[in-house]
């Protein structure tokens, strides 16, 4: 039997217009949800609408600079006046920064803490309100491994990547004590992951390399966060919160 539309579990994902964004917003579609993405790329949200082929009232893109307090704010308000209830949120949107100490400018950094960790804490703010009292509600921050090791010697990552991703540790569990139990709040950190980005970065010879290093030898799909994400968002245990999964291929297995 088909829900009705109003009883459709709605989730948002930020940064859902590439990569694992994308990745998690195709999952939670074929899971049955209506799905907010947000993505500050306009291009890219139109072209992420087109390739999920769902029609507009099962799918809302939202342009969004989740740096923006106020814009973050104003995209949950049309979410919730739209739809009325938010039941999940992933928060997928960030950036990457390879420079390290010497070489950074204030400007990169505050980006990088702006994008990757206020983005975060602006999404949970703007919709965690609207999840008390449902108890069902369910917070997934994409972190990165790179917050357990302080980034990788290559040029996809350093310190203020890894930096940024270690705060989100820190929200998640955070949160995950102070929005108990209304709210579980979970984080996904993803190994290295192919898209665009890192093989432009590292090449098909340093994939093959890095590959090589893996337990499971390869590096990394969005697919294979997004179904961690779909497993948190649909099926999770109800004693599950303030949890951290490395999902990496066994490359930092401890």
């Amino acid at each position: 039997m088909v829900k009705p539309e109003s009883e459709k579990p709605v989730a948002v994902v930020t940064g859902g217009a590439k990569g694992i964004g994308f990745a998690c917003a195709a999952r939670l579609i074929a899971s049955g949800f209506r799905v907010a993405i947000t993505d500050i790329s306009e291009p890219d949200l139109k072209t992420a609408t087109a390739s999920l082929g769902v029609e507009r009232s099962e799918l809302m893109p939202l342009t969004d600079d989740v740096r923006s307090f106020d814009g973050v704010h104003s995209n949950a308000k049309r979410i919730m006046d739209a739809w009325s209830r938010v039941d999940v949120l992933v928060n997928s949107a960030g950036v990457s920064q390879p420079k390290g100490l010497l070489n950074i400018t204030e400007q990169e950094w505050d980006l990088v803490i702006a994008v990757n960790l206020k983005g975060t804490f602006n999404w949970c703010k703007a919709i965690a309100s609207h999840m008390v009292g449902a108890a069902a509600g369910r917070i997934i921050n994409i972190s990165s491994v790179n917050a357990h090791t302080g980034g990788t010697p290559s040029a996809v990552s350093k310190f203020a990547y890894a930096a940024s991703k270690a705060g989100i540790l820190g929200l998640t569990r955070g949160l995950a004590k102070e929005l108990a139990p209304d709210i579980s709040v979970n984080a996904v950190c993803p190994g290295l992951i192919e898209t665009a980005l890192t093989l432009k970065m590292i090449g098909e010879q340093g994939k093959e390399m890095i590959a090589r290093g893996i337990p499971l030898g390869r590096i990394g799909t969005p697919d294979d966060i997004a179904v961690i994400v779909q497993f948190l968002a649909t099926v999770q245990p109800n004693y599950l919160t303030g949890e951290i999964i490395d999902v990496d291929g066994g490359a930092f297995i401890n």
